[in-house]
């Protein structure tokens, strides 16, 4: 059910428009690198380490929902970012292999 939800949430972004992998990576060093690592390996024992091989296989829509929603410690960011902005950090997660 969520993936539903968040797939029709994708679709209302326009999908014409790509990610923006370099403002990504400037939003993560602002909001995620203090707990993730600047470079995805993480400072907080349970953050995911997104260097890791397989750690971002889920689409991006369930990424964009967890990334909103929050998940343990991780704060929710539905209302600090935009959906595009975090469209745009999950694009500079990819890169991080």
């Amino acid at each position: 059910m969520r993936f539903v939800l968040a797939a029709a949430l994708l679709a209302g972004l326009g999908s014409a428009q790509a990610a923006d992998v370099l403002r990504g990576a400037d939003l993560y060093q602002r909001h995620c690198a203090n707990c993730h690592g600047g470079s995805g390996r993480p400072v907080m024992p349970t953050a995911p380490d997104f260097a890791r091989p397989g750690v971002l296989f889920k689409p991006d829509p369930v990424l964009l929902e967890a990334i909103r929603s929050g998940r343990g410690a991780m704060p929710a960011y539905q209302g600090v970012l935009r959906d595009r902005e975090i469209l745009d950090i999950v694009s500079h997660l990819r890169t991080m292999r």
